[in-house]
């Protein structure tokens, strides 16, 4: 009897999450209560049976990871992190979808203790699970000795039918199949219902089949509301040793409610509460709303088993440093995401190195010269390309080609992920949440595009992944206007929390490679060229740092006005101001590699850059409207698409020579001569 007293009613645990799942939303007014509802039964599987985590300490290194990939089914892994005994109260899910709240609308890391990323943009879950996963296996291969395992966790992953609809989950889920991420468990809510109602119609494939094709190991479809058919496939998936693995599991949406359950009217709604009255009474929930019986938070609560998995990973890790004490300093500043204590030398040896040559490279190949300095000091660099790796020149000596030949990685650093733009960064992001890799990838700007909402989800994590963005302008050449990115460097600054840098030459290339891996809040972007870029003669470099700094003043008299310019396009810059001297015009070049960071200067220093009398004129083969901002007189942009023909004609072509530069200059400044006032 005593036995059967402990056993936990995992009818009432999963009848706790539907009622607060209702609740909130209801509450809120606003909120999707049918997947939490449906899920329930398989949460409880996962979280009390195999999940291996820590309320206590949500950032433990060796915690199994979750995912809630179908975002909009948040008061589900809220439901979960409050009973199972997270910092996460009652109060807070009362607060659901509210301003500053601890339970925002989609799952936010950073915002919730116990969430791993920030999942709602359908896809992108599954895809961060599979960055999770290949960082565990990759580090498992780094740190692990014989006896002492300190990287041993899993990652399991929630889905829905949307996560499968987008794009970006074939991406990932046929990388994750040939990297055979055999602790990469994922568990498919296969209720057949989406907003527009029955899926069927549109939503056709065989997805057993689908995922078979990539490499993965199947298991269901199981009844997702029997806790022991979930439980025992969850187990079955871990005894996988070369292949990730996919449980189907048919579900009810909305299980639980006598007139919403198996709609679409379960989705995104509030269910009322008329009909939550009545489902109440159809699970046997007797309870006022937010109330959870003492019995069933015992049956739930993790905290004391979470407590006991992590020390016990303490005592193996103590074990672990004595018999291997430089890898495990090395393990924990790499978790920590601390640098070297030699990257700042790494970085003033690599900045000196470049000047000192003067090299006229493109810069997409400065920015191979940097990663070789980096790379060979920074073990925890993870590069890759979208199957451009000879144009995006993102290997290195010290990156080999990393594969999974007999399903062990071989220890390389440069992942050749395929043309999937989406799906790498999306993946970059998994790695860089978490922790001891920072990931950088390329493909070519124009490809931004495809990239662009993980990237903004990078910005709004804070993670530091960074993107290498080569052929960044019409000096790509004859490829013509689908490749020749007009509007995308740009655009990419109007993300916030995200740094776009467009150096140069190989000095500025550098530098902006130094600030991309010595800031670990904001993701990065390197916009590169093509064609080599001559240097940029320069006193001095510190400034280069600040995003924008004064590149060349006029030899002889007062400037007249400011040239500002970025990428290839200082180097006319430079010409149209040797030109304008000639004709008695004194002008100041400014290089404003970064304009993200320019923009965060105090503005006693962004004033004695750009001089408030001073015309300015901007100079970028991009479109014009981003450069008003700074009230300028003049901006030489390209406001059309491009065309097919060499690089020099092209530039010639768009306007883009000294001599138009000049002559806009002289159109200023003469503009900026009529309107001043007259002297008395």
């Amino acid at each position: 009897m005593a036995n059967l007293a402990a056993a936990p009613n995992t009818s009432q645990m999963a009848n706790a999450i539907r009622a607060l799942a209702m609740d909130a939303v209801q509450a809120a007014n606003s909120g999707h209560p049918g997947a939490p509802m449906g899920m329930a039964e398989i949460a409880v599987a996962l979280w009390k049976r195999h999940l291996r985590h820590n309320p206590g300490n949500p950032l433990w290194a060796d915690r199994d990871r979750f995912v809630l990939s179908n975002g909009h089914g948040s008061m589900l892994i809220y439901a979960l992190l409050h009973l199972s005994g997270y910092a996460l109260s009652i109060e807070d899910l009362k607060a659901f979808r509210q301003m500053h709240s601890k339970t925002p609308g989609h799952p936010e890391v950073g915002i919730t203790p116990g969430v791993e990323t920030t999942t709602g943009p359908l896809g992108q879950g599954i895809t961060n699970g599979v960055g999770l996963a290949l960082a565990e296996k990759l580090l498992a291969k780094e740190f692990n000795r014989d006896g002492h395992a300190i990287v041993d966790h899993h990652t399991y992953v929630f889905l829905g039918d949307g996560c499968l609809m987008e794009g970006i989950s074939h991406e990932a889920c046929s990388l994750a199949g040939a990297w055979k991420l055999n602790k990469l468990i994922a568990i498919y809510d296969d209720n057949g219902i989406s907003i527009d109602g029955q899926v069927a119609p549109w939503f056709v494939d065989n997805t057993a089949q689908r995922f078979e094709a990539y490499g993965w190991n199947v298991i269901g479809p199981v009844d997702g509301h029997d806790v022991d058919a979930v439980d025992a496939a969850i187990a079955a998936a871990k005894k996988s040793s070369d292949k990730p693995s996919l449980i189907i599991a048919k579900t009810t949406i909305g299980k639980g409610s006598p007139n919403r359950a198996g709609t679409a009217k379960a989705h995104g709604e509030a269910l009322g509460g008329e009909e939550i009255k009545l489902t109440r009474e159809a699970i046997g929930w007797a309870h006022e709303p937010f109330v959870v019986p003492a019995e069933v938070y015992a049956d739930w609560d993790a905290k004391t088993s979470g407590a006991a998995a992590e020390q016990a990973w303490d005592e193996r890790f103590d074990a672990y440093a004595a018999a291997h004490p430089e890898l495990a300093a090395e393990f924990q500043r790499r978790m920590a995401g601390v640098l070297p204590e030699n990257f700042a030398q790494t970085a003033v040896d690599a900045v000196l190195a470049a000047h000192e040559k003067a090299e006229t490279v493109a810069s997409r190949k400065a920015s191979q010269l940097a990663l070789e300095h980096f790379t060979a000091a920074l073990p925890e660099l993870l590069g890759g390309s979208a199957d451009l790796t000879g144009s995006n020149l993102t290997n290195t000596k010290s990156t080999p080609a990393l594969r999974f030949d007999g399903g062990e990685s071989n220890g390389g650093r440069h992942i050749n992920y395929g043309v999937r733009e989406f799906g790498m960064a999306a993946i970059m992001n998994g790695v860089a949440l978490h922790g001891g890799y920072i990931p950088y990838g390329g493909t070519f700007l124009t490809f931004s595009d495809y990239s662009r909402n993980a990237i903004r989800m990078a910005a709004l994590m804070k993670q530091r992944v960074i993107h290498v963005f080569t052929h960044d302008s019409i000096g790509l050449g004859e490829d013509g206007p689908t490749h020749q990115s007009i509007e995308h460097v740009s655009s990419l600054r109007l993300i916030p929390g995200l740094d776009v840098w467009r150096p140069a030459d190989t000095t500025e290339t550098v530098v902006a490679w130094t600030m991309a891996l010595a800031n670990a809040q904001r993701p990065s972007v390197l916009a590169l060229s093509r064609q080599n870029l001559a240097y940029a003669p320069k006193t001095a470099v510190d400034d280069i740092a600040k995003g924008g700094y004064v590149l060349a003043e006029p030899k002889k008299g007062k400037a007249r006005a400011v040239i500002m310019a970025t990428g290839s396009e200082v180097q006319l810059a430079l010409a149209a101001q040797a030109q304008l001297a000639e004709a008695g015009i004194p002008v100041r070049v400014v290089s404003m590699p970064s304009t993200n960071v320019f923009d965060r200067q105090d503005a006693k220093y962004k004033s004695s850059v750009l001089p408030e009398k001073l015309p300015r004129i901007a100079v970028e083969a991009g479109v014009s409207d981003f450069w008003w901002k700074y009230r300028c007189a003049a901006v030489v942009g390209i406001d059309s698409y491009g065309e097919s023909a060499p690089a020099p004609v092209l530039f010639k072509h768009f306007g883009f020579t000294a001599e138009n530069v000049a002559d806009t200059v002289k159109v200023a400044v003469g503009a900026a001569r009529l309107k001043a006032p007259k002297k008395k």
